[in-house]
């Protein structure tokens, strides 16, 4: 009699899907989040949400460098804003512009049914 093949399990895991590019520790992890989310599978839609999580990145960046000189600093004797913080907040706006681009303000995929523990009287 023949032995029968070992059967796995195969995990139904919408992280498959790898960004188009190389992204940080910040990006990386909201690039998993949305995928885990909503699986994202159109090249529009991947490269859109790439495109957020780079800004991501950067803005993260750039309010590391910001946190360190703090948020005013002197120029030519004067004290002002730093001059990062414009980049930082632009990034932060494209980000968010990009997941409302995506329709990702609106409420995430979910199971339909009762709520776990919810018992009708």
């Amino acid at each position: 009699m023949a032995k029968k093949p070992t059967l796995k399990i195969v995990k139904s895991d919408s992280t498959s899907i790898q960004p188009p590019r190389k992204l940080g520790q910040h990006g990386m992890a909201l690039w998993s989040t949305v995928q885990n989310e909503y699986s994202i599978t159109d090249t529009g839609g991947i490269e859109i949400l790439a495109q957020g999580c780079a800004a991501l990145d950067r803005a993260e960046e750039l309010a590391a460098v910001i946190d360190n000189d703090g948020p005013t600093i002197m120029i030519r004797g004067v004290l002002r804003e730093h001059p990062l913080l414009k980049g930082e907040l632009a990034n932060r706006a494209f980000l968010c512009r990009c997941l409302q681009r995506l329709g990702l303000n609106f409420e995430s995929l979910k199971g339909v049914g009762r709520p776990p523990g919810y018992s009708p009287q």
